[in-house]
């Protein structure tokens, strides 16, 4: 049987036919994983999250002018500023910004004989925006510590500013955390010492955060109780690169914290060109396997008597279609080597520039993973198209 089969197919074989498969699918499935992989080296760079807060967000101010200042403007938003920004089809949700309503003293102590006092302010935000362990985030009166997230800038004011004029010693982010810290919260004709704890440092956020829960108790004990209105939002969107928050940002003149607008537009247009090359190569892939598929059935067509001949001698349909599927799978799987290997070549071509930016890479068992389901799919596609037409010339036979 074996013999039989394979003289078949070393008459009617199209070389170039096959060769323009591969060709034409290990272009296109090399195209797919370095897009793929190149998507997934070069994303940190643009994607600077803060470990705790919640991916996909902005922070926006009204844009302070000076006529607006001489006439009193705070910049708050009101309800009906917030209620239109959910609307938007972009915004997943709105988060406001609480602001402490009482007198804070902060002590903090950074070495044998040395501490800090100065006048402090909390602010807190929704904790579904706080992505930090439970049991360092929170607090009770039970046992009245408070955590606090504050901006990375604050530290390196100390450490370049403060401590070097001051005779004081640097710290580090790990020893800033162990530091004793003591908040004397004042108002309302209220005073109470805390405890307080640094649980983590923000590039973004230019502030200090405490838990939400902390704040409404402290506002509620020690504050006016006048009626706030938040003069921060924190906004999670879909695709914080999308033009059309821009516009909507320059209509109603907010002002959106740092250069997160900057690099989600270029994380945005990083996606979109990948999603592209990635197309593009999906397409070269699909049109190979027409090619293929063409060159299968143009196979069969010529073998179609000499195949009838082997069904009416008793040979199944799968024994006589084997030899065809074995013939796919090697050709597929020598063209999913080969790519996986040339995406390794361009990769080590590019790593050089993505290390200039302290950025070390990404795993590329994703790639691999996506161009194993690829060529199965294709595969897959090959054969139950060859034993669609075994089966047909068996059916037809019978």
């Amino acid at each position: 049987m074996k013999d039989i089969i394979w003289k078949l197919l070393r008459q009617h074989i199209s070389k170039s036919q096959l060769i323009g498969f591969a060709i034409a699918n290990l272009i296109g499935l090399t195209i797919v994983l370095l897009a793929v992989q190149f998507y997934r080296d070069v994303r940190p760079i643009f994607n600077d999250e803060e470990s705790f807060i919640s991916k996909d967000y902005l922070i926006i101010t009204r844009a302070v002018t000076g006529a607006g200042a001489m006439m009193g403007n705070n910049g708050e938003f009101s309800d009906n500023d917030i209620s239109d920004l959910e609307q938007q089809h972009w915004c997943r949700q709105v988060g406001r910004f609480l602001n402490s309503d009482f007198a804070i003293d902060a002590q903090l102590g950074v070495g044998s004989g040395h501490a800090m006092h100065t006048q402090f302010f909390f602010e807190a935000i929704p904790d579904e925006f706080i992505d930090i362990d439970p049991n360092a985030w929170g607090f009770s009166l039970d046992k009245p510590e408070v955590p606090v997230v504050i901006s990375r800038d604050y530290l390196s004011l100390y450490n370049f500013g403060f401590a070097a004029t001051q005779g004081m010693p640097r710290i580090s982010e790990g020893q800033a955390e162990m530091l004793p810290l003591e908040f004397t919260l004042s108002g309302n004709g209220k005073r109470q010492v805390m405890p307080g704890r640094i649980v983590g440092f923000s590039n973004r956020l230019n502030t200090v955060i405490v838990p939400q829960e902390f704040m409404e108790w402290a506002n509620g004990y020690f504050g006016t109780g006048n009626e706030q209105h938040p003069q921060r939002l924190i906004v999670e969107v879909n695709s914080p690169g999308d033009v059309k928050i821009e516009q909507y940002m320059e209509d109603h003149h907010y002002e959106v914290a740092g250069d997160k607008m900057s690099s989600s537009k270029a994380n945005y247009f990083l996606t979109v060109i990948s999603g592209i090359v990635i197309a593009v190569g999906i397409i070269i892939s699909l049109l190979s396997f027409f090619v293929l598929m063409l060159s299968i059935y143009l196979l069969l067509q010529k073998n179609t008597r000499k195949l009838q001949d082997l069904l009416l001698l008793g040979y199944s349909p799968n024994q006589v279609s084997r030899h065809y599927i074995l013939l796919v799978v090697g050709l597929n799987a020598a063209v999913l080597v080969l790519a996986i290997v040339l995406m390794m070549l361009g990769r080590v071509a590019y790593m050089d520039m993505i290390h200039a930016f302290g950025i070390s890479g990404s795993s590329v068992w994703v790639a691999i993973l996506v161009g194993i389901v690829i060529m199965g799919a294709i595969t897959a596609g090959n054969i139950h198209a060859i034993r669609q037409k075994v089966n047909s010339l068996w059916l037809h036979e019978k």
